[in-house]
């Protein structure tokens, strides 16, 4: 049964007391630390090998250097978006950012990979802050449903640019620099937000946030941990029991949270961490179905499409992310041009649209060939990100829109949430599918067996880059044959993952349409 919720008054501040324009450079403030996290989500990668050479880092300290910070990240969401209603909104992002621009500025110079593991998962814990705040702030600095509409079309913008932009400029910064600089590029960055922010940023929580409940923290975390763990292990190792039983763990203690928080809205004297009641509300948990698939087809895509320009067109990281950029301004072009567009058309086919343009993205890969260039998959890439775009940017107003205006910092969290898992899952998902795909469908000439290492051999029925490095390693015929090899596995992967994809983003787009179908157009 569906539930009805309402906005409520927020305290301190209200933007109809407020001249306009200051709201807008408060959103321009709080781009900062969008733009901060976009950018330090993918410009890290970048940096890897020289932290490896730097660092003397392990394969496993490597992972742990890329893992610690979206576990630390993911299972603080929810308690951290929570806290927010409840001791300021704006406290909390000057907590997290300059948290995060202090633990930045000290890992940059870890002196080990130790160090640099403790510092990400540091990152996580203030980035946690940083994400569900300013997206919540957003939603009491534009009450009116048109000017909101627009703010968070520039907020999804933001982290679509800020994202676009890691790749480069973590490239450019590592080539000119060191790694350190990745990081340490922090400080700028949130500067202007601590010097104006509280001058310029109202204030906002819930006005009745009752005591917090210490065992539901807990019990978020044991859920979130194991579950975001268990589908990164997935994705770089396959189906294997450990990880399938770490996740069957987390669903567990996410059943138990569950039952806690509903106790505790029938009475127990603290509040509930999350008020489960939101997912009631057939707009609110739609809309965030909306968003997960949205960052699932985005992720699975970008997945392939990477390992596509680098190992068969023989891309560098940083040509590969310029390749990308294109489609990746796609995404911000279309998150605007949704805006006057629902004032005309309902909000739930916006939505439903979106999602079948990402259908129609991984169609083009399903059935098109992949054998000469990459025009073909960046075309279908350009596609799907106009559908990210139209999605993820209405269904964040949905979802921000559904919720009482004194839980928008738990609404956003668990939009937040959803972003996390989404693109955890279309890399886990699709990538394990990819993954059995091409290992079941490798043919491997005769002539390697006696030419090159067992080990090497191996790697190779692996993965895509095992096999480009053994035929890096081998005369040229055989390397051409063994190219020619893989390359036709991991394309009959992807087109088994692509089908799969499309025809998920298909059923997805046909929720969206019924679901939201009454879902007013905007005034």
């Amino acid at each position: 049964m569906s539930t009805t919720l309402t906005p409520a008054t927020v305290t301190e501040a209200p933007a109809a007391a407020r001249a306009p324009w200051r709201d807008w450079v408060a959103l321009a403030l709080l781009m900062f630390p969008v733009l901060l996290v976009a950018v330090d989500n993918t410009a890290l990668t970048f940096a890897l090998p020289a932290i490896a050479r730097s660092l003397d880092a392990s394969g496993v300290q490597l992972l742990w250097i890329v893992d610690a910070y979206p576990l630390v990240l993911a299972g603080l969401l929810v308690a951290m978006g929570s806290l927010g209603d409840r001791i300021g909104r704006r406290r909390l992002l000057f907590i997290g950012s300059t948290g995060f621009a202090a633990v930045s500025a000290v890992t940059a110079f870890a002196p080990s990979a130790e160090w640099l593991i403790a510092g990400r998962a540091g990152l996580g814990f203030f980035g946690a802050m940083l994400m569900p705040s300013t997206l919540s702030l957003i939603r009491n600095i534009f009450p009116e449903p048109n000017r909101r509409r627009l703010a968070v079309a520039v907020w999804a913008a933001g982290f679509s640019g800020g994202a676009a932009l890691g790749p480069i400029f973590g490239g450019w910064l590592v080539e000119n620099f060191w790694w350190g600089a990745v990081l340490l590029v922090a400080v700028p960055i949130i500067l202007p937000l601590l010097a104006l922010g509280a001058f310029l940023i109202p204030e906002s929580r819930d006005p009745h946030p009752g005591r917090v409940d210490v065992p539901s923290v807990l019990l978020s975390l044991l859920v979130m941990v194991p579950v975001v763990y268990g589908i990164k292990d997935l994705a770089t190792h396959g189906l294997a029991p450990a990880p399938l039983a770490i996740i069957g763990l987390g669903l567990a203690m996410g059943y138990v949270f569950i039952r806690r928080q509903r106790a505790l809205m029938r009475g127990g004297g603290r509040a509930p961490l999350l008020d489960v009641s939101l997912f009631g509300n057939r707009v609110f948990s739609t809309a965030i179905t909306a968003n997960v698939l949205a960052l699932f087809s985005f992720n699975g895509f970008i997945l392939f499409l990477a390992q596509h320009l680098q190992l068969l067109e023989d891309q560098s990281p940083s040509e590969s992310g310029i390749a990308m950029v294109p489609a990746l301004i796609a995404t911000v072009v279309a998150g605007l041009l949704v805006v006057p567009l629902v004032r005309k058309v309902r909000p739930g086919f916006v939505v439903a649209g979106g999602l079948l343009l990402s259908a129609a993205g991984y169609f083009l890969v399903a059935f098109g060939d992949h054998n000469n260039g990459p025009a073909l998959l960046l075309a279908a890439l350009l596609v799907l990100c106009l559908g990210v775009g139209s999605a993820e940017t209405i269904s964040n107003d949905l979802i921000l829109g559904a919720a009482p205006a004194e839980k928008s910092g738990a609404a956003a969290a668990i939009s937040e949430t959803g972003y996390e898992v989404g693109s955890l899952l279309g890399t886990a998902v699709l990538g394990s599918i990819l993954t059995a795909s091409y290992q079941r469908n490798l043919q491997l000439p005769a002539g390697v067996a006696g030419t090159a290492p067992a080990e090497a051999t191996a790697q190779a029925g692996e993965t895509l880059a095992g096999a480009i490095e053994l035929a890096h390693t081998l005369p040229g015929p055989l390397a051409q044959a063994v190219t020619a090899a893989a390359r036709a596995a991991f394309d009959s992967g992807v087109h088994i993952t692509a089908a799969i994809a499309m025809v998920l983003m298909a059923g997805a787009s046909v929720l969206a349409a019924v679901v939201l179908r009454k879902v007013p157009t905007a005034q």
